[in-house]
């Protein structure tokens, strides 16, 4: 009975939030009010599904949720909000291909491949015309290896590391052109700036763990910040005539 009135709470939920629960992914563009009602249903996700079975990454509430409102906050009704997030894990399409390493005694053998999870994408029009793009990938590398112990027994282990991509683009609107910050980024963020028929400007970062879903949000956004720096508000720069 218990289990009923949860699969029935789960019937209730945005369609959207129902996707993130039984298929642990989804992709949508929607304008930007019709993303609030999704963000309501997601709040009360902890108050309702009690069974491992239907629970959903904490990375919704404490990464995607925070990263809705900031978006939203900055654009306009009709503006559209793009959304891919996939909670599947490290599924066989994202794992690359098992390579030999080179080892030393008292390794035997080793082999090692990576897996590439790009699990958050953002688009969002903006008002000022322009566009900014989120990208987050976990990189996950894989080692397994045949170890000789001082006693001469063979061992088998499998060890991880992940580390957090983070890739934010800001493509300006028309006639825009962006002015460099008086201070440069954090050492661990690169920035780019490319002419074209707009500017575009690029942050990036690589992100070495362990971080906690908090940590991760907090580099978000502050990786999120850098492309706006280059144009500070009420100080426009058009593009030269």
């Amino acid at each position: 009975m218990f289990w009923r009135k949860q699969r029935a709470a789960i019937e209730g939920f945005h369609p959207l939030h129902r996707a993130l629960v039984l298929e642990r992914w989804f992709s949508v563009s929607l304008p930007r009010d019709q993303w609030e009602p999704v963000i309501q249903s997601l709040a009360r996700h902890a108050d309702v599904v009690k069974r491992r079975r239907w629970r959903i990454s904490p990375r919704t509430s404490r990464v995607l949720v925070p990263m809705l409102r900031v978006l939203a906050a900055d654009m306009p009704s009709e503006g559209l909000l793009s959304v891919a997030i996939d909670m599947r894990g490290e599924t066989p399409e994202k794992m690359g291909t098992p390579r030999q390493v080179q080892v030393t005694r008292p390794i035997l053998s080793m082999n090692e491949w990576f897996v590439f999870d790009p699990w958050l994408r953002m688009r969002a029009e903006l008002r000022d015309g322009s566009v900014v793009e989120l990208a987050v990938t976990d990189r996950i590398r894989h080692r397994k290896y045949k170890k000789r112990n001082p006693r001469g027994k063979v061992k088998y282990k499998h060890k991880t590391k992940t580390v957090q991509l983070v890739s934010v683009t800001r493509r300006l609107g028309k006639d825009a052109a962006p002015r460099p910050p008086g201070t440069p980024p954090p050492r661990w963020i690169q920035v780019r700036v490319k002419d074209g028929n707009r500017f575009m400007i690029r942050a990036n970062a690589k992100l070495l763990g362990p971080l906690n879903d908090d940590e991760l949000r907090e580099r978000i956004l502050h990786v999120s910040t850098e492309p706006f720096r280059w144009t500070p508000p009420g100080a426009p720069v058009r593009r030269a005539q």
